[in-house]
């Protein structure tokens, strides 16, 4: 997690005459923003992690940030999210969901406008028949 450079809000403060300090987002914070934000829209069954966050799951802990991966750079975020859409929900239009609500909750959250959002859709979760 330490080769992750952390996004700075500097650029913000800079028509204001009175500055307090530096403000930093570690890399982790918004790939919190962003899960939660994801796992909030309709017809997102669930983000795809890796070994590590299934193996944190199975012992309690919740892992906001899985499946998600950003990038941060002089050009600006790049955002990429894996996740499982519910089957009967329309792809384009959950992974249009997914990134306007994502970009909201950034800019909301951060004042953090983002370069780009992609969207990988690693599956389709069918309906479990329960008896």
């Amino acid at each position: 997690m330490a080769d992750k450079e952390m996004p700075s809000l500097d650029e913000l403060n800079a028509e204001s005459e009175r500055t307090l300090g530096r403000v930093q987002l570690a890399p982790e914070v918004l790939e919190v923003i962003i899960g939660i934000a994801t796992n909030e829209v309709q017809g997102v069954a669930h983000t795809r992690g890796n070994f590590a966050t299934g193996v944190a799951e199975k012992l309690g802990r919740t892992q906001h940030g899985k499946g998600v991966k950003t990038n941060w750079d002089a050009s600006g975020l790049t955002i990429d999210i894996f996740c499982v859409v519910q089957y009967g929900f329309s792809v384009r239009e959950v992974a249009e969901n997914i990134q306007e609500q994502v970009r909201n909750a950034i800019f909301n959250m951060t004042s953090l406008k983002t370069k780009e959002i992609n969207i990988h859709i690693t599956g389709i979760e069918m309906e479990s028949e329960t008896e």
